[in-house]
């Protein structure tokens, strides 16, 4: 069996969940970043209970979940704060990503798309996945639809949509683009058309999961791959 890995991402508005949507709908195998970032920081998890011994129990809902909108204002105005939590969070969020890698391995899928909003901002994953996804929206309409959705007016979408790396830098590092400027039918044609050319990929999972898989077993493998991933 042959698998390798899609990297998927795009920007604000852009109509992510949308392409996630329909390849849902197709039975590919999506792992969710966003979703794992949350979980492995739920009460009682190691992350969970090492945030809380640098960062204080003034960050807690009653429920005694983390409160990200507190959580996430310490860390966007102290870079050292930031760069605190990525150390424990990352290591658990790449875990539990090696893990789902492994269970669609397992199952033998043709491949699995990585969904990583920022896969371009970090850089680090994109040398792992044989291909790039982006979710691809012109300006005027990106901004509308921030607009719409969150209730914003012009400036404040303007400033969200500043504060990420634009669009059409992405776009140069992508290997497929789906541009969601039109219609919904339009995204889901070019869904279809992409899901149609990576099941007829004749490429493998990158070397280091083959080599792995055969000489190191399950524990060996998730430490190598979480190594060459965290380095």
């Amino acid at each position: 069996s042959t698998m390798f890995l899609v990297g998927l991402t795009g920007g604000i508005a852009s109509g992510k969940s949308t392409v996630v949507a329909v390849l849902r709908e197709l039975g590919c195998a999506v792992i969710d970043a966003d979703v794992i970032a949350r979980d492995v920081v739920q009460p009682h998890s190691k992350a969970h209970q090492q945030i809380l011994q640098h960062f204080g129990t003034g960050i807690l809902l009653e429920n005694g979940e983390i409160n990200r909108e507190a959580l996430g204002n310490i860390i966007f105005s102290q870079p050292e704060k930031r760069r605190l939590l990525n150390s424990i969070t990352h290591p658990e969020i790449l875990k539990e990503m090696l893990k789902q890698i492994l269970k669609y391995f397992v199952l033998g899928y043709r491949y699995v798309i990585l969904d990583i909003p920022l896969l371009f901002e970090t850089r680090g994953l994109t040398k792992f996945m044989k291909y790039t996804v982006l979710v691809y929206c012109d300006p005027p309409a990106q901004r509308a639809r921030l607009m719409r959705r969150s209730g914003l007016d012009a400036a404040a979408a303007d400033a969200r949509i500043g504060s990420q790396l634009p669009l059409e830098e992405k776009r140069r590092w992508a290997t497929h683009v789906i541009d969601n400027s039109g219609d919904r039918e339009s995204t889901r044609r070019q869904v279809l058309r992409l899901h149609a050319r990576l099941e007829d990929s004749l490429d493998f999972l990158w070397a280091r999961l083959a080599a792995g898989a055969a000489v190191a077993g399950l524990g060996g493998l998730l430490f190598l791959l979480l190594r060459h991933l965290s380095s």
